[in-house]
């Protein structure tokens, strides 16, 4: 690796952004979406009849915050409407033939989700509802038939910047909304919110989703939006990072639909003061204490069964909880540096119906009538160049369903054929060259010590926000000199290392390794990847190295 000096380290920084940086007066005209006009005539029409309108969103950040954004829309406006979020327990994922027999609707819309929803369209067309689908994610080779479907991934779609998560989708349809009911309505007053999805949805941090982070951040920041000034008090910061919203708001938001219900999600986005929001923000926390436990456990039980001669790790068990699966198969791909299948088999269930949600778990609601079965549903991650989706897709015949992208994916299957899928997979992946396994992060050269300073740290931020697309700049430290250990956190799960970066160096630095499975001692030696962070502690600022990853 070439030792780096800050020159070299802005110009390839500066490469990430060869497009330019946009404004927002340069967003797209959501015009060209795919039925964006006829969707929004049609809910103005609705308006006009004072026809009932109804939302369906989906339990991740993306699908709550998109709910999120159509009742404050609606609210804004003073148009009344009613909105669900499916449970992942007992309604699956998305819409479904269910959630509209239980619903009194004219138009029913869905945000971040129902492009692959058929028997709900067809259940739209038996009750005479006109079912707009507002969707992000890719679509299959037919589709539902519903009265409009907005998607910028339709191949029939003129919209040219493909890469936006179902919060811009639903946000640009509200502009067309506001167009054809002569609105004055601002609709910048919701970029914090489009900010928070944009982030958690992991879209790339480049051209327009650059654009609105930037803004939404800013907004965050000062936003008198309760469930921000909540975030804020709590986190105790006057600012916030996108990766705030990675590591500490998303994960929260999410465990209310991992582990209960997304509706406790919904009501701290849309809550209309601090004590409400307040509540929901303890519950979330509550939530989020129990899904990090509970994956945890599911962590451990999973690295227990794994072969490290396997390709491609496939684990197994009885009732894992279906909220973590995709966690414990990014957690082992962390470990073991290879593409992780994680099942949790359920016992007594019926054959489902297919659908893939936002982390591209299998979740499913029954058929009225089918045949109980043991049945493993899970989650995929990968790594590198390898395409789980692809690798999973040679083994349809073992599968009952499946679902995907290159990175991530969903499956399910019978229990009696998980054996032979794990050792069918694992056969096709002996093909796989060892290349495609290395991860992608690029990690940047080792930077002379001299360098590294708080001018070096306003270099870093002058390119934030870090994200997909635009990650934080990794660095290498070779052979780094263990001067102490110290385990942190409530569990001992943390470990603070005090390090030399060589045996000439005078210069102490605090090297953070979150969830450290690995056992280190003072004086040894360890080469590893790292990030450079500002911490802020008791008025006293220093320069903190975080651990990425231990390099064998």
């Amino acid at each position: 690796m070439t030792k780096l000096s800050t020159t070299r380290l802005h110009e390839i920084l500066s490469q990430r952004f060869d497009t330019g940086f946009k404004k927002l007066s340069e967003i797209p005209n959501p015009s060209l979406l795919h039925d964006g006009i006829k969707s929004a005539k049609r809910i103005a029409k609705a308006m006009q009849n004072s026809e009932k309108i109804y939302i369906v969103g989906d339990y991740d950040v993306d699908g709550v915050t998109s709910t999120a954004l159509m009742i404050e829309f609606f609210r804004a406006i003073n148009y009344p409407i009613e909105a669900t979020i499916p449970n992942r327990f007992t309604d699956g994922y998305g819409v479904s033939a269910k959630i509209i027999d239980r619903i009194e609707a004219d138009v029913v819309i869905t945000v971040d989700n129902g492009i692959n929803a058929f028997e709900a369209a067809q259940r739209c067309k038996e009750r005479g509802i006109d079912l707009i689908i507002t969707d992000h994610h890719t679509p299959s080779h037919t589709l539902p038939d519903a009265y409009a479907i907005v998607d910028p991934k339709l191949d029939n779609c003129d919209y040219p910047f493909k890469e936006i998560c179902g919060a811009q989708v639903a946000w640009l349809l509200m502009g067309l909304i506001k167009k054809e009911i002569n609105s004055s309505l601002n609709l910048t007053q919701f970029i914090d919110l489009l900010c928070l999805a944009i982030v958690a949805d992991v879209m790339p941090l480049i051209d327009i989703n650059l654009t609105l982070v930037l803004k939404g951040l800013s907004m965050m920041s000062h936003s008198t939006r309760p469930c921000f000034m909540i975030i804020r008090d709590i986190l105790n910061k006057k600012e916030l990072s996108a990766e705030d919203i990675a590591f500490q708001i998303a994960p929260r938001i999410n465990s209310a639909g991992r582990m209960e219900d997304a509706s406790i999600a919904l009501k701290f986005l849309t809550a209309e003061n601090e004590n409400i929001a307040y509540q929901e923000y303890q519950t979330l926390n509550e939530l989020n204490n129990i899904r990090k436990a509970t994956e945890a456990e599911a962590s451990e039980h999973a690295m227990m069964q794994v072969n490290p001669k396997d390709k491609i790790i496939v684990v197994s068990h009885h009732g894992w909880h279906e909220g973590v699966v995709g966690i414990v198969a990014s957690r082992l791909v962390g470990k073991y540096g290879k593409p992780a299948i994680v099942l949790s088999i359920e016992s007594g269930e019926e054959l489902m119906e297919e659908n893939a949600n936002e982390d591209n778990e299998l979740t499913s609601s029954p058929h009225e009538q089918g045949n109980t079965v043991l049945m493993a549903k899970g989650s995929a991650r990968s790594i590198g160049n390898i395409s789980i989706y692809e690798c999973i897709k040679k083994q349809e015949h073992l599968l009952e369903r499946f679902g995907g992208h290159k990175m991530a994916a969903g499956l399910g299957l019978k229990e009696e054929n998980i054996h032979a899928f794990k050792e069918a997979i694992n056969k096709d992946a002996l093909s796989i060259p060892d290349e495609d396994y290395i991860p992608q992060e690029e990690i940047m050269g080792e930077l002379d010590e001299s360098i590294i300073n708080f001018e070096l740290l306003a270099l870093i931020e002058g390119f934030e926000p870090f994200g997909e697309a635009n990650p934080r700049p990794r660095f290498l430290a070779k052979d780094a000199i263990i001067q102490s250990v110290r385990k942190l956190g409530a569990q001992k799960e943390h470990t603070k290392l005090s390090i030399k970066l060589n045996t000439h160096s005078t210069q102490i630095y605090e090297l953070m390794y979150f969830r450290c499975d690995d056992e280190f001692k003072a004086h040894q030696t360890i080469t590893c990847s790292y990030t450079l962070n500002k911490n802020s502690f008791k008025g006293k600022t220093s320069i903190q190295f975080m651990l990425d990853k231990v390099i064998q």
